[in-house]
């Protein structure tokens, strides 16, 4: 079964929590603070593996996690750090958040890499809270938490040709005929559900990888039919070869069915527009074709390059073949996907985001929330009165108290935050 698209959910490793310990020495009545730091958590990363051709495992896998790192130890030895978490995905992946869209990562070479969710910071153990006041610090940090985020995994196939054109229209049968590939042939539409890759060789030994791709039908950009299933594949071939029946035994006109096609290549992406193209005037052992072939040639034009084949008796696909390694040499292999990039370097400013936010719950109770003060809850340690006293002064530090005030709160009110209620005292 051939998978490229799948959404699944990756985790970094949280960070290791920091130790509170004492050192524990003969003839060492006074010792200090030993506890060390915890080890940060592994990375989710995904790399290119040029043997797979297909998102297939991951029907089987929706969760990646990495593992947490080691919490802190004795005499100041640091928590050890997790390994990442590798995920081999294929060439062509794309990685997008599932909420916003946004491209995280593009893998396109063998081997390349890409950090999808980082691992969490682990805490500062209390070996590092040390201070003349405070010479042993019952304070430790626990580890940050991993990023955590669905995700949807495209898979764009890396094909130099793409073959295009409405069902039924001989696209499958070219491929066997000039590949070692076996795609379903069969006479009704939609045969080809799923792209099929074949690698060709012509007759003076230049190679390119060709892909048969669904058949599209009117309203293809909108997702009718196979829709974007097929288009997305499209993005990445460097030639298209437009294949069109010109035995008419479809009882559609040639011509029409070239238009149709072009109009759905641009609607879905405009610079498909503007890929170079080879028309394949296919099924020419059939009676009424060539008459079909001279009207066709007077509605497009002579710019237009048109190549007459029949995969039946093989006819025309030898200079077929020879032409579109001539037109692949001419275009470079990162001419598609290299986008114009403004190299100017534009200083903004940016409002920095507020520490906290409150807002009020349906019971009355004051809600604060924000990334800064959440992050700060997370590594505090709670268990210990001096991490919450800690705690305390960071808030106040903040303006937590100063804003809870103007808000209205009174002595006694419950504020939460996250999953922990305290009331407020003024």
């Amino acid at each position: 079964m051939f998978v490229d698209q799948v959404k699944v959910f990756v985790k970094g490793g949280d960070g290791g929590n920091g130790l509170v310990a004492y050192r524990r020495e003969k003839y060492v009545p006074m010792g200090g603070p030993a506890g060390g730091d915890g080890g940060d958590g592994g990375d989710v990363i995904f790399e290119v593996d040029e043997g797979l051709n297909t998102l297939m495992d991951f029907r089987y896998q929706h969760h990646f996690k990495a593992k947490r790192g080691e919490n802190g130890m004795n005499q100041k030895q640091h928590g050890k750090n997790s390994q990442p978490l590798v995920v081999s995905v294929p060439p062509g992946t794309t990685v997008k958040d599932a909420e916003t869209g946004k491209v995280i990562a593009d893998l396109t070479e063998h081997k390349q890499r890409a950090v999808i969710a980082k691992g969490g910071r682990g805490g500062r153990g209390n070996a590092r809270f040390a201070t003349a006041r405070n010479p042993a610090p019952e304070i430790a940090e626990n580890g940050e938490p991993g990023e955590e985020m669905d995700v949807v995994v495209e898979l764009k196939l890396l094909a130099d040709v793409g073959l295009v054109g409405f069902p039924s229209v001989g696209k499958s049968t070219f491929l066997s005929v000039v590949t070692a590939a076996k795609p379903k042939i069969a006479d009704y539409h939609f045969t080809t559900l799923s792209p099929n890759l074949g690698v060709v060789e012509s007759q003076d030994h230049r190679s390119f990888v060709m892909a048969d791709l669904p058949g599209l039908i009117e309203g293809a950009h909108e997702g009718v039919g196979l829709g974007h299933q097929f288009l997305r594949h499209v993005e990445r071939t460097r030639l298209l070869l437009h294949v069109i029946d010109m035995s008419g035994l479809e009882g559609r006109d040639p011509y029409e069915d070239y238009v149709t096609i072009n109009n759905e290549l641009s609607s879905y992406d405009e610079r498909l527009q503007n890929r170079p193209q080879i028309i394949v005037a296919n099924k020419m052992d059939m009676p009424d074709s060539q008459a079909h072939l001279d009207m066709f040639k007077e509605q497009v034009g002579e710019d237009v390059e048109i190549y007459p084949i029949s995969t039946v008796t093989r006819e025309g696909i030898d200079e077929l073949l020879y032409a579109v390694a001539d037109k692949l040499d001419q275009i470079p292999k990162q001419e598609e996907e290299v986008e114009e990039v403004d190299e100017r370097v534009v200083y903004k400013f940016e409002k920095e985001e507020a520490p906290f936010k409150i807002t009020r719950a349906d019971d009355g109770a004051y809600v604060l929330y924000g990334e800064k003060i959440e992050s700060l809850f997370k590594r505090t340690d709670f268990s210990r009165d001096q991490s919450i006293n800690r705690f305390a002064r960071q808030m106040r530090s903040m303006g937590v108290d100063e804003a809870l005030r103007k808000r209205g709160a009174k002595d006694g009110d419950t504020v939460r935050l996250m999953d922990y209620e305290f009331e407020f005292v003024d």
